[in-house]
């Protein structure tokens, strides 16, 4: 009998060996985060202005919270990008918000602009309650016209990771969220490749390469306008606590939505989401 470890390594590997095979003629962008530092030509990185859905963080630019590592110890095949918060009881931003948590979040707004296309990351991810980091796309102007394809969501529950679209009319909880359940054995704090296909008329979800949900144009229609076929550009970020696992872990202290596990996990620097590369293909 093939053990679940065994079985996720042939599906990563087969997913692996079939975007490397498609990213030959057709990629768009590729990020593999082999440089000592985060390539600044292609992402921005950002620093909170406003912070939304009640999160715990102070986005930051620093070598602290955003940074690239060997990433072979760590089952990367070269170079990997590293999202880590960090406790900072009274960090103040420059809008004199204080904040007991600093993080990290990139974009690539303005410089690596998309409209359709496969967009995957391979991705390492902590379980704690309240760890909340997703891999996404935005497009420029008013949320939610703008529209946001959110190809891995995960909350701190290692069991499962989730994609939702938002648009006019379907944002926050709406009906064009999908919960995917991993299998058995199988958890976010291993390797999987997060993907979304996005045409014309449709945003297809996988989780390495196999597809978890698709949301259509008539689908998003029932509820509002379509706008998915305007420029978006890639998000990676690493909030903590707020609306999100709130819903999910019910935690009201220490923090709203973060627990105090996770709190002395952030503490400790066990908190790190692992990226090994960023592909953009047609």
């Amino acid at each position: 009998m093939i053990s679940r470890s065994l079985t996720l390594s042939i599906l990563l590997l087969a997913s692996t060996v079939a975007l490397a095979q498609k990213a030959k003629k057709d990629t768009l962008f590729f990020e593999d985060f082999n440089a000592k530092t985060l390539n600044r030509n292609a992402w921005n990185v950002e620093v909170t202005g406003h912070t939304v859905n009640d999160e715990q963080q102070a986005y930051i630019d620093s070598a602290a919270t955003i940074y690239t590592v060997d990433g072979k110890a760590i089952g990367a095949k070269k170079g990997a990008l590293v999202l880590q918060p960090l406790y900072k009881p009274g960090h103040t931003s420059k809008e004199g918000n204080k904040y007991d948590f600093v993080s990290g979040r990139i974009n690539t707004r303005n410089k690596k602009m998309f409209t359709y296309g496969s967009f995957s990351a391979r991705m390492k991810i902590p379980g704690g309650a309240g760890l909340w980091p997703a891999f996404w796309l935005l497009g420029i102007g008013n949320w939610p016209e703008c529209g946001e394809i959110d190809i891995m969501e995960t909350v701190g529950d290692s069991s499962w990771t989730s994609n939702a679209v938002h648009g006019p009319g379907y944002f926050g909880n709406t009906p064009l969220v999908h919960r995917n359940p991993f299998a058995k054995g199988i958890d976010v704090s291993q390797w999987h490749v997060y993907t979304v296909d996005w045409t014309a008329n449709s945003l297809t979800f996988k989780v390495d390469g196999k597809v978890t949900y698709t949301v259509t144009k008539a689908m998003a229609e029932k509820y509002g306008r379509w706008v998915f076929d305007t420029p978006k550009f890639v998000i990676l970020n690493f909030a903590l606590g707020g609306g999100f696992p709130h819903s999910v872990n019910k935690t009201e202290k220490p923090y709203y939505g973060l627990s105090q596990a996770t709190v002395d996990m952030i503490k400790a620097g066990q908190a790190k989401t692992y990226v090994d590369w960023v592909l953009v293909t047609k």
